[in-house]
């Protein structure tokens, strides 16, 4: 992530946001140089539009950025952010009242238009810098950015470059950065230490899978995060056609959105005692690979029938949800690239949630609406159950017919939490499919901003 607040405001120039509306009024109330200019640009308010206008030394003197129709303005993410790569290099500082919230979500959008993933190619950061707005908490909102910049690098890394090790090293990068303490299970050693169905799934690959436990802090309620890590799936001997296996670097996505809301949680140095639990494997094939038809036994002791080797995370997670609820935890968040028919049923932009406690999913609800993270709640539908129960085994990994696929897995997972902590799990897709405004193409968070705002509520902090 590119820095993108201004460290000296003394020389910066203003920088308005301007709907549609107040366009004409606005243009009224400039000199004559800028209202000249800004009609022979043909400038509206138009939506993400950008107006420089030069001073008598043909150096940018002010900017406006279009918000576009107020009455659709709901439809529109952090629009200042997307305006950031078109305005010239130097510093800018917003001449516009905003309420709180929208001063926040333009300075954040402001710092995730920053961001760039530029391993494997030289890819430039925007020039232009923003004096950050007043009342803003700066370090809140640049832990907010790191964090997700974060979750953005480890889902854009191939996973040639991204397998169950390089997931751990990432982890200990993590913890060794904020004093946290990490443990690391790996290979065979799952088996003997009861992970059985994380070693069942990672078993085939020659990157050893293992469990990734991380822990932070020593006082205040206990929070524990379980991420999927799956860090790239084949579907297993349930092969995946070669179109929906392209993206599939992101199936640790998950893990990668865990790690980098840990990461926010450190930095603001949140009274709490935070873990992080990561199940890391690939589901690769080889000549042992786990089957359609077998039978697995969890950590939990429930048994698992296996219909479709491509239902793979469940079982991982599993194993690391049951490992969650042997120790108190006041709160358990699993996030998960889980299932297809999540993104059939919300789309890729909002991130659907379970939760059995109805005030934490009104807090969740309200904070997604409050820091621009969409949100979905979605049922524990207790009459489902009957679809998980296969009677060979205790559960099904793939009920048959198609039906409402992301409510059976979430009642799979909720078998192995219990009624040890209140849970919430996320089923999110990771991945923006289009650039848009402070969100590129490519990997992204989902959720985590939300929980970030929504934590002093679920946890009476």
């Amino acid at each position: 992530m590119s820095p993108g607040f201004a460290d000296n405001a003394s020389h910066s120039r203003p920088l308005y946001l301007v709907d549609s509306d107040q366009a004409e009024s606005w243009i009224a109330a400039q000199d004559q140089v800028a209202r000249r200019w800004a009609e022979a640009q043909g400038f509206a308010g138009a939506l993400g539009a950008v107006l420089v206008v030069p001073g008598d030394d043909g150096t940018p003197a002010m900017a406006a950025v279009g918000l576009g129709d107020p009455a659709t303005a709901a439809r529109h993410r952090f629009v200042l952010g997307g305006a950031r790569a078109s305005l010239p290099q130097g510093d800018w500082h917003l001449a516009t009242d905003l309420t709180p919230e929208a001063r926040d979500e333009a300075a954040l959008g402001w710092l995730l238009a920053g961001y760039r993933f530029d391993r494997y190619a030289d890819v430039k950061p925007p020039k232009a810098m923003l004096v950050a707005p007043e009342g803003c908490d700066t370090a809140r909102l640049i832990a907010i950015a790191e964090g997700e910049s974060l979750t953005r690098d480890l889902i854009n890394t191939p996973s040639s470059d991204m397998g169950p090790a390089e997931l751990e090293q990432a982890a200990r990068d993590l913890a060794d950065s904020f004093g946290a303490a990490i443990e690391v299970v790996t290979g065979d050693d799952l088996l003997t230490r009861n992970f059985p169905m994380i070693h069942t799934v990672g078993r085939a690959s020659d990157r050893a899978p293992r469990l990734i436990d991380m822990t932070w802090g020593t006082a205040g309620p206990r929070l524990t995060l379980v991420g999927k890590g799956v860090c790239f799936d084949t579907g297993g001997l349930n092969l995946k056609p070669g179109s929906s296996m392209g993206l599939m670097k992101k199936d640790m996505g998950g893990a990668a959105t865990v790690l980098g809301l840990a990461r926010m949680i450190m930095a603001l140095k949140l009274p709490l005692r935070l873990r992080v639990l990561i199940p890391a494997v690939e589901n690769a094939v080889s000549g042992n690979s786990f089957r359609p038809g077998d039978i697995l036994t969890s950590r939990k002791g429930l048994t698992v029938e296996i219909n479709n080797t491509d239902a793979e995370g469940r079982l991982v997670l599993a194993d690391a949800l049951a490992l969650a609820a042997e120790s108190d935890s006041d709160l358990t968040i699993s996030m998960a690239t889980l299932t297809g028919a999540a993104r059939v049923a919300v789309g890729p932009d909002l991130a659907p949630f379970y939760c059995d406690d109805g005030e934490m999913a009104a807090a969740l609800s309200d904070a997604g609406g409050r820091v621009r993270d969409p949100l979905w709640r979605m049922p524990f539908w207790d009459p489902y159950e009957t679809m998980i129960e296969p009677g060979i085994a205790d559960l099904d990994n793939a009920p048959s017919g198609g039906f409402a696929g992301s409510v059976t897995a979430a009642l799979f997972l909720r078998r192995f939490v219990g009624d040890a902590a209140p849970y919430v799990h996320f089923d999110i897709y990771g991945w923006n499919p289009t650039a848009a405004p402070a969100r590129p193409k490519g990997g992204v968070g989902q959720g985590a901003r939300a929980i970030l705002d929504a934590l002093p509520t679920l946890l009476k902090l």
